[in-house]
């Protein structure tokens, strides 16, 4: 019989778990007030943008939601904060390299916004902690 052996971990403090999931619950809201003006800039977009602008306002729903999920549950989903970070840096690495369009120019600001506070959150949760899997015998994986 096959036992499972977990390496001791450490539970972040209930407020700096609570800053990071704050901080988190803010990026969602944030982000789902965007998602619902992304709506009234798909009605005013013309035919050529309809497609970017739905393709925007659709991924801002994607990311409110998995805010949500690490706000509520931040050391049980496995790979969501660093897809989340991945992206959000990549697109604050791009909006850099187009400072001189209005776009870039907001992008960088909010971008770069939202990385750090997802790596600050993912820091002070212990965002790493949601890697730990347990395989008991031959019952399922589980995160604990």
């Amino acid at each position: 019989m096959a036992t499972a052996t977990t390496s001791a971990h450490s539970t972040p403090s209930r407020r700096w778990d609570l800053i990071g999931r704050g901080l988190m619950a803010l990026n969602s809201a944030v982000t789902f007030a965007v998602f619902i003006n992304g709506f009234f800039l798909m009605a005013a977009a013309s035919d050529d943008r309809l497609m970017v602008e739905g393709w925007r306002t659709f991924g801002y729903f994607v990311f409110s939601a998995m805010w949500a999920m690490l706000a509520y549950r931040p050391r049980h989903v496995p790979a969501i904060w660093e897809l989340v970070i991945l992206h959000k840096v990549a697109a604050a690495v791009l909006a850099f390299t187009i400072l001189d369009t209005t776009e870039g120019m907001q992008s960088s600001i909010t971008d770069s916004s939202v990385a750090a506070f997802t790596i600050f959150a993912y820091i002070v949760c212990r965002g790493w902690e949601s890697w730990r899997v347990v395989q008991l015998g031959n019952a399922p994986l589980k995160a604990i």
